[in-house]
């Protein structure tokens, strides 16, 4: 049951971040005669929503079978009623099925432009912003709750739209992305120099809210513990994912798009989209592996409280 809980969070983690940064990604880094014609997005954001959803609805049964200690507890309708009304991470799953049942709604609704992404964007933002409901961010109770509950979810943000770029960006350097192959490179370094200011915001925003967090979660008083500790070494783990991370962004914005622009004035960009392409897909890989730690981290005591 553990392990089913573990699995439906990392899928809510991944697809929220999907359905909130990849639009979002549309909206910032890309013209609007660019957006239009790619084929992509909405696909993307309807397999995303369908993913939040069925994440959502496995994640109430699991938990729900969890605190009753009986695995039929999952399909008993007045328990899962119960739990969603009664519970915060009820109230947070809840939260994330009615934002996923709205976006593809949407998606089905609207025609593909601002109006969409816009919304999908404010969805997205309400779907990661409910993990800090039920998690670590909201259990802590005094003057330190407001501000540690602020952080998680600038924290979950942050992380969302740096990832949903990601997506979005491994899609755009795919062969045959939707645009003619001149304009396709046009618009994906456009989209690559959209990013890096708002990059530079989103590690900020991370570095800054994980201090916060690590203040409250692991403390002065637990730092001794952290090595001896599984949350304090998944949290380590997540620290070195994080530094990779980061390394390779700093190549795709300091190396591979200064390349890609020289390319693409040479006409000659056989050599440079290669390893643009491994530079993200590995940064995407570094992501979810990231998320696979959160899935985990959640469930287990920080070493504060050890």
């Amino acid at each position: 049951m553990d392990v089913a809980i573990i699995a439906a969070r990392i899928v809510q983690y991944a697809a929220a971040s999907v359905v909130f940064g990849a639009p979002l990604f549309l909206l910032y880094a890309l013209k609007g005669r660019d957006r239009a014609a790619l084929g992509w997005p909405r696909p993307l954001a309807m397999a995303a929503g369908l993913a939040l959803l069925v994440g959502a609805a496995a994640g109430l049964m699991g938990q729900t079978a969890a605190m009753a200690g009986d695995p039929a507890a999952a399909l008993d309708g007045a328990m899962l009623g119960s739990v969603m009304i009664e519970t915060p991470f009820g109230l947070a799953f809840t939260a994330r099925a009615a934002a996923a049942a709205a976006a593809l709604a949407l998606c089905l609704l609207l025609r593909p432009g601002t109006a969409l992404w816009g919304a999908l964007t404010a969805l997205g933002a309400l779907a990661v912003a409910s993990f800090a409901w039920s998690g670590h961010g909201a259990a802590t109770e005094g003057p330190g709750a407001l501000p540690q509950l602020i952080a998680d979810v600038l924290h979950l943000i942050a992380a969302g739209v740096w990832l949903g770029a990601l997506a979005a960006l491994a899609l755009m350097l795919r062969p045959r992305a939707g645009l003619p192959e001149p304009d396709a490179l046009r618009a994906l370094h456009d989209a690559l120099a959209g990013f890096s200011g708002v990059g530079s915001a989103v590690v900020a925003t991370l570095v800054l809210t994980g201090l916060v967090n690590s203040w409250f979660l692991v403390g002065l008083d637990g730092l001794g513990r952290v090595t001896s500790s599984p949350y304090g070494l998944l949290l380590i783990a997540k620290l070195v994912l994080f530094a990779g991370m980061l390394g390779l962004a700093a190549a795709n914005r300091f190396r591979h798009t200064p390349e890609l622009a020289a390319a693409l004035a040479a006409d000659d960009v056989d050599r440079t989209l290669p390893a643009l392409r491994r530079s993200v897909a590995l940064e995407t890989a570094l992501g979810l592996a990231i998320l696979a730690l959160v899935g985990v981290l959640g469930t287990l005591a920080p070493a504060a409280a050890q």
